[in-house]
């Protein structure tokens, strides 16, 4: 059975998603959750394209040990001294370059003839092969490249120290067949071809990022680039969890499998799905909230006689735990930190304090506290980044049939000054919010707001997903609490600091790039 590389670009391609602005607490924390998932390289990010992501890659590759990091850099030199410096000290420091190699890309993106994009690609693989002794180089927009250029750049990288080849479908544009006959065609006309291992990288802009994955596979590319939930700019780039599982019930037909510990995928897809504040389609395959749920009395009759009439994945295969109530307010310290370590927690004695001092807070609220909401409150101590910032302390809401809605706040500056302030609202929230625009310095307002809650019942934690604009950035941030309104404060006070973060570490010029 063929063993399938699985690399993650959650952190950079991933990230790239409408909205998604991940610190470096937050990447660290999802890439301790791929090391479990079992990810054999994730991409932590693209060191050269700002101070924080340089920063946060070299904090990855320092932390993780059991899979390969690795950093992506163009066909530059600065590029590829910068991610040297980021990826150094890792356990196995790798490095991912690419070129366009399409005629429209070279023509109008990088305005380089044929023959000038192959010395380019060449000598930036030459560079990062004297520094790395993993380089994987990648022909951007390949699905739209010619044939017989794809072969005849691929063999030259090849020859200048390339250990991994690429073939990325940037916009989304090829199909099973075509991304099938483009890597036997190479296979063929390649001579070094059997030197290297063979990736597949696909977006999803016509569906079919997946189905492009598994036809690559199934002709010969040894490893598959993909994102948890898919997530990715513009529609998206393929599953993680789904090209996974595929090969895994089907592997009688593909023949092929990775090395993934599958239980970890619904753990890994909430995660991120928090962190990223993108929640998952109820419909979603495999990991959404409808994946193992049968309305059909006839599919319902069949489950209760035996699953495997309508049930091809069990929801243990994924990790889903159907009994899901685990603490109560008489669970001590030894059973609560063997659940936290259950879950993956890692921190520090002040850490595990944190989240037990809220686990009993919220025990006096809810009568029973499920693996969500203790997953909830573990990513929230763990994601909390230590800068200055503004401190939500108490709020009070005032509000009746005939009255006005009113909020009254009382919050800590990033100077440490306490202040207080109130303002109505056409609604609670709202009044909330023009309370706290009237407390923060800088313009800001609300673009988008949204809420759910972590578990069932009316005792649920709610979580609110906020977007907005503030000092002429775009932010995103959450607050989870038992009460909502609560919580709609909090997110709306996250998204701010997250904006303050990401101006002190210069986030602001970070470059995207697509693939």
């Amino acid at each position: 059975m063929r063993k399938i590389n699985v690399f993650d670009t959650t952190l950079r391609d991933g990230e790239q998603s409408a909205g998604v602005n991940l610190n470096a607490s937050e990447k660290l924390e999802i890439a301790k959750q791929l090391e479990r998932l079992g990810v054999d390289i994730m991409e932590a990010g693209f060191p050269a394209s700002s101070k924080g992501d340089f920063q946060s890659v070299q904090q990855i590759a320092r932390t993780i040990k059991n899979s390969s990091v690795t950093g992506l850099a163009r066909a530059v030199e600065s590029d590829i001294n910068t991610a040297w410096e980021a990826l150094k000290d890792s356990a196995e420091p790798r490095i991912h370059v690419f070129i366009a190699t399409s005629p429209i890309h070279m023509q109008y993106k990088l305005n380089l003839t044929p023959d000038q994009v192959v010395e380019k690609a060449v000598q930036s693989v030459k560079l990062a092969s004297s520094k790395f002794s993993q380089v994987q180089w990648s022909a951007e927009d390949a699905s739209r490249a010619e044939l017989p250029f794809l072969a005849r750049i691929i063999e030259q990288v090849i020859q200048a120290g390339a250990t991994v080849i690429n073939l990325p479908d940037t916009v989304g544009f090829t199909t099973p067949h075509e991304i099938g006959h483009m890597f036997s065609y190479l296979k063929e006309h390649v001579p070094s071809i059997d030197k290297v291992i063979m990736s597949t990288h696909n977006h999803n802009d016509l569906g079919m990022a997946v189905s492009n994955s598994l036809a690559a596979i199934q002709n010969g590319a040894g490893q598959v680039e993909c994102t948890v939930n898919g997530i990715g700019e513009r529609a998206g780039n393929a599953a993680l969890e789904e090209i996974a599982v595929a090969l895994n019930i089907r592997k009688d037909y593909y023949q092929a499998e990775t090395r993934l510990t599958l239980k970890e995928i619904k753990r890994t897809s909430s995660l991120v799905s928090k962190l990223a504040n993108m929640p998952v389609p109820g419909n979603k395959a495999v990991v959404g909230a409808n994946a193992f749920a049968h309305e059909s009395g006839i599919h319902q009759d069949g489950m209760l006689k035996n699953k495997e009439t309508y049930e091809i994945i069990t929801p243990e295969l994924v990790g889903v735990n159907e009994s899901s109530m685990v603490l109560g307010k008489h669970s001590g310290r030894h059973a609560f930190k063997d659940k936290l370590d259950e879950l993956g927690f890692d921190g520090d004695k002040t850490q595990f304090q944190q989240i037990f001092e809220a686990f009993k807070d919220l025990c006096d609220k809810k009568k029973e506290v499920t693996e969500d909401d203790l997953f909830s409150l573990m990513t929230e101590t763990m994601t909390d980044a230590v800068q200055e910032s503004y401190e939500l302390q108490t709020l009070q809401v005032n509000y009746g049939t005939n009255n006005i809605p009113t909020a009254t706040i009382t919050m800590k500056l990033p100077s440490g000054e306490m202040i207080q302030e109130a303002a109505t609202g056409s609604g609670s929230v709202e009044a909330i919010y023009n309370t706290l625009e009237r407390m923060i310095e800088g313009p800001v307002s609300l673009q988008d707001y949204r809420i759910q809650s972590v578990s069932g019942g009316g005792d649920a934690l709610a979580e609110v997903y906020v977007q907005i604009n503030y000092d002429h950035y775009e932010s995103s941030g959450r607050g989870t609490a038992h009460d909502v309104l609560e919580a709609s404060a909090k997110a709306y006070i996250n998204a701010v600091n997250r904006t303050l973060i990401r101006k002190a570490y210069g986030h602001e010029q970070k470059n995207k790039v697509n693939i």
